[in-house]
C-alpha cells in the first residue's frame, strides 16, 4: 500500500524479512487509539470534513471491537494493515486522508510509548504487591534469629525479617527507577511526522491530551529518532530482574535439606519424573534464567541503536521484540515471586538452631571486649579468632562450650591481660537474641530498627500505590474521554 515510487511488489521472502506483524499484535489497540485521536485533530483543524471523520472513526471502532477482522496477510506491519482496512471500509476519499500529516515514524514510537506506559504501571503495581508481601512476612519473623552470610559463610546473627526487608528496600529502588522513567516516556511524539514536521496545520497538543500524555517530545528529529527512554526502561527491568534473581537464589539455597530454613508451597514447586521424594524449586530456577534473558534483551537493544544515524532507520523495528519481551517476562516474574513469598513456610526453629550453634556471634563478642574492656579492636579480633579456632578443633562445638581452662590457655598464648572468667561470662551471655539486642547502629537487625523499617516501607509502598493508581486512572480517563469524543462525532 505504501509503494508509490517502487513499481514491483515485494517478494514473499522480502516481505517475511521486513514484516513485524508477529510482534505488532500487542500495539494494535494503541495504533487504533492513536489513529482516532489524530483523525479527530485533523477534523478540528479543518483538514478533513465531518463526514470523512465519521467514516474513519466508524472503521476504527469496528477494528477496535473486532481486531480479527483486519487482514494481516501481505502487509509489512500492523500500521499498514490497519490503514488498508480503514481505506477499504471507509473508501479512499475518506480513509486515504487518515494518514495526513503523520508518518509511520511518529506513529510507531507513539504506539510503543503508550504500551510501555501501561506496562510500567502494571509492573509497578505488581512490585508494590510484592514489597507489601515481603513486609507482611517480615512482621511475623522479626524475632527469629538466623545467620547472615558473606561469601556463603556464616557472618553475623540477623533475622529472616531483616533479609526480607533488605529485598523490599532493593525492590523499592527498582520501583523508583521505573516510576521516574514513566515521566520521560509519557511524552507524545505524534505530529513529528517522518522527521521534520508537517506544513499542514495540526495541533500536537490536542492529540497528546486525547491520548493521556503529560507533554510533547518537542524536537521532531528527537521524537522519531531517539529510543533512549526505552533503553532506560529496559535497563531498569534488567536491574529489577537481577534483584529477583538474587532473591530466587537465596530461596533455593534456604529450601534445601542442608539449610531447611524455608519450604516452598506445593503450588510453586515441581517434582521429578524419576525421584518421588523431590520437591524442586523450578519457578525460582527459571527466575534466575529470566534475569539473564531480560539482561540479554537490553544488550540486544543497545547493539541495535549503537551508532545509528539520526532519523528513523528500519533497524529500530527490531527493538520491539526484546522490549516487549522484557516487559512481559518481568511482569510475570514479579507476580510469581509475590506468590512464592506469600505462601512459603518459614521454619523458625531451624533458623534458631542454626543461629544458636553458629560462630556468627564472634563479632558481637569482640565488640563487647572493645566497649567493656577498652581493648583495641584488632586485639579483640585476634582473641575471638583464636577462640573460634579452638572450638572448631574440638568438633565445631559452640563457643559457649569452651571451658575456662581453654580460654585461659588462649589468653596466655596471646599474652593478654584479660581475665578468662570475664571473657567466659561475655561468651555465655552472647545468645543470638542478645546479639540482636546489643546492635546499636541504624539499619541493623535490632528489633526496634526492624520495626522502624517495617513502618517506613509500609508507608512508602502505600504512597507508591496511590501514585500508580492515579497514573492508571489518568490514562484510563483519557481513553474514556477519547471514546466519548469518538462517539460524539459518530452520533453527529
Amino acid at each position: 500500500m505504501y509503494r508509490s515510487r517502487p513499481k514491483d511488489s515485494l517478494g514473499d521472502d522480502v516481505l517475511r524479512f521486513l514484516s513485524s506483524m508477529q510482534h505488532d499484535q500487542s500495539i494494535l489497540y494503541y495504533d487504533i487509539l492513536g489513529s482516532q485521536a489524530h483523525s479527530i485533530m485533523l477534523h478540528e483543524m479543518g483538514n478533513i470534513s465531518a463526514g470523512e471523520l465519521k467514516k474513519i472513526l466508524s472503521s476504527l471502532e469496528e477494528a477496535k471491537k473486532k481486531p480479527e477482522i483486519i487482514d494481516k496477510e501481505g502487509y509489512e506491519d500492523i500500521h499498514e494493515a490497519l490503514e488498508a482496512f480503514v481505506i477499504k471500509s471507509a473508501g479512499m476519499d475518506a480513509g486515504g486522508k487518515m494518514h495526513t500529516a503523520r508518518s509511520r515514524n511518529d506513529q510507531v514510537v507513539l504506539d510503543i510509548r503508550m504500551k510501555v506506559r501501561d506496562d510500567i504501571n502494571a509492573i509497578c503495581a505488581a512490585l508494590a504487591d510484592l514489597v507489601a508481601s515481603l513486609v507482611e512476612r517480615a512482621k511475623e519473623s522479626k524475632n527469629v534469629p538466623m545467620p547472615l552470610y558473606t561469601h556463603l559463610q556464616q557472618g553475623q546473627i540477623g533475622t529472616f525479617s531483616h533479609l526480607l526487608l533488605a529485598y523490599a528496600y532493593s525492590l523499592m529502588r527498582d520501583m523508583e527507577r521505573l516510576y521516574l522513567s514513566y515521566g520521560r516516556i509519557n511524552q507524545s511524539p505524534l505530529g513529528a511526522c517522518a522527521i521534520g514536521g508537517s506544513s499542514i496545520n495540526i495541533d500536537r497538543k490536542r492529540t497528546a491530551v486525547l491520548l493521556g500524555f503529560d507533554s510533547l517530545v518537542k524536537n521532531s528529529v528527537d521524537a522519531t529518532s531517539s529510543r533512549d527512554v526505552f533503553l532506560e526502561y529496559a535497563a531498569t527491568l534488567a536491574i529489577l530482574s537481577s534483584t529477583l534473581g538474587r532473591m530466587a537464589e537465596d530461596f533455593i539455597l534456604w529450601s534445601t535439606t542442608e539449610f531447611g530454613y524455608i519450604e516452598l508451597a506445593d503450588r510453586y514447586s515441581s517434582t521429578s519424573s524419576a525421584m518421588p521424594q523431590k520437591k524442586n524449586p523450578d519457578p525460582l530456577e527459571l527466575t534466575r534464567a529470566k534475569s539473564a534473558i531480560v539482561t540479554g534483551n537490553l544488550v540486544s537493544m543497545l547493539g541495535i541503536v549503537k551508532a545509528l544515524p539520526s532519523g528513523y532507520s528500519r533497524d529500530l523495528q527490531d527493538l520491539k521484540p526484546p522490549l516487549f519481551g522484557a516487559s512481559l517476562i518481568t511482569l510475570d516474574t514479579v507476580k510469581i515471586m509475590d506468590g512464592v513469598v506469600k505462601t512459603l513456610q518459614i521454619n523458625k526453629e531451624k533458623m534458631r538452631q542454626a543461629a544458636s550453634t553458629s560462630y556468627a556471634v564472634s563479632l558481637d563478642i569482640a565488640e563487647q571486649l572493645v566497649t567493656k574492656h577498652k581493648l583495641p579492636f584488632r586485639s579483640a579480633h585476634k582473641i575471638v579468632g583464636a577462640l573460634v579456632d579452638k572450638a572448631a578443633s574440638m568438633g565445631n562445638v559452640p563457643l559457649g562450650k569452651l571451658e575456662v581452662s581453654d580460654i585461659t590457655s588462649i589468653l596466655k598464648t596471646l599474652k593478654s591481660d584479660l581475665k578468662a572468667d570475664e571473657l567466659a561470662k561475655i561468651i555465655k551471655e552472647m545468645t543470638p537474641e542478645k546479639s540482636l539486642q546489643v546492635r546499636k547502629s541504624s539499619g541493623s537487625p535490632n528489633p526496634a530498627e526492624q520495626e522502624e523499617m517495617i513502618q517506613s516501607l509500609s508507608q512508602g509502598v502505600s504512597n507508591y500505590k496511590v501514585g500508580i493508581g492515579k497514573r492508571t486512572k489518568m490514562v484510563e480517563g483519557s481513553f474514556d474521554n477519547l471514546a466519548k469524543t469518538v462517539e460524539k462525532y459518530l452520533q453527529s
